[in-house]
């Protein structure tokens, strides 16, 4: 069986959105095997799945557990599978569920919805770990927009261990990057960015790659960019890390995922219907960002060659 050190998860891997079937709370599991399509078929070199772009809370275990088992077996490439639960019986089911049909790695945040002490936080992780020890490399999680954060100096302990094969920060902040990089320096860990904004600069000091939300709608853009930064390309880096900020600053307007969802369908992929419903002022700024994205998006893919 794999093990936590044999966990190789670099470059750019794509936070997978999941589309739901029209008045269910249910995974549309076609149209969700055709965004692993999708995304394979652009050159990523992994895909994320039920993570917070794949708006894991709306979906029980049984369709998490589901559509984990059919996309590691349809995914040209490796499938990371996010196994974060309000419980660590969840998490670990999960995390059984996706080692059992093949997952590369198991991706785990610390409990969500309620708050949690650092000390909670790392037991869960610990608990967590002893539990699916030898069953799947397992990266930590860092999303405190929406769950209880894992500092980086707690992050830095529970990676010592070697318990864990790295970490997706999706913080935002430098800080927690440059505690973290020097952490590995102690202890060689997957360091990933989890933050689309501090995707550039982190990736040319020294990041091993991105669990992007934004790969899922543009591919193409951070592949590109990616390769931009790994080249050395500086001026090349500028100008394609500018737009990515671009599509950033509109879809940050609207809660997540709901402007990755809206470009995804500009695209012609179904991915059915938001979680929530939009009142229309925001209806009005969703079609302004449709028919931005639109020419947006064929100016960038001439940019990145892919025109």
């Amino acid at each position: 069986m794999a093990t936590e050190k044999t966990v190789v998860i670099s470059g750019v891997n794509a936070a997978a959105l999941t589309p739901r079937r029209t008045g269910e709370a249910r995974v549309d599991l076609a149209a969700a095997l055709e965004v692993v399509d999708f995304l394979g078929s652009h050159g990523v070199k992994g895909i994320a799945l039920m993570g917070a772009t794949g708006e894991l809370s709306h979906f029980d275990l049984e369709e998490r557990q589901r559509l984990v088992e059919l996309a590691v077996k349809r995914s040209r490439v490796p499938v990371i599978a996010s196994v974060g639960h309000s419980t660590l019986e969840g998490a670990v089911a999960l995390g059984r569920a996706a080692a059992g049909a093949g997952a590369a790695a198991l991706l785990v945040m610390p409990p969500y919805f309620f708050r949690y002490r650092q000390s909670e936080v790392k037991e869960y992780l610990l608990r967590f770990a002893g539990e699916l020890k030898g069953a799947a490399p397992i990266l930590l999680y860092n999303i405190p927009f929406f769950t209880s954060e894992l500092s980086a100096e707690t992050a830095a302990e529970l990676l010592a261990t070697g318990l864990f094969g790295g970490i997706k920060d999706s913080s935002g902040r430098w800080d927690n990057f440059i505690k973290l990089k020097a952490a590995r320096k102690r202890h060689d860990f997957a360091l990933l960015v989890g933050n689309d904004a501090l995707f550039t600069p982190a990736r040319r000091a020294g990041a091993d790659g991105v669990i992007s939300g934004c790969a899922c709608a543009i591919p193409e853009l951070l592949l590109a960019l990616d390769r931009a930064i790994v080249s050395g390309d500086g001026e090349r880096c500028e100008r394609l890390d500018v737009r990515l900020h671009e599509f950033i600053g509109w879809i940050d307007n609207f809660p997540t995922p709901i402007g990755i969802r809206e470009a995804l369908g500009v695209r012609g992929l179904r991915v059915g219907p938001h979680a929530a419903p939009l009142a229309a002022e925001e209806q009005r700024r969703l079609a302004q960002f449709r028919a931005w994205f639109q020419g947006w998006l064929l100016d960038v893919l001439k940019e990145c060659g892919d025109v």
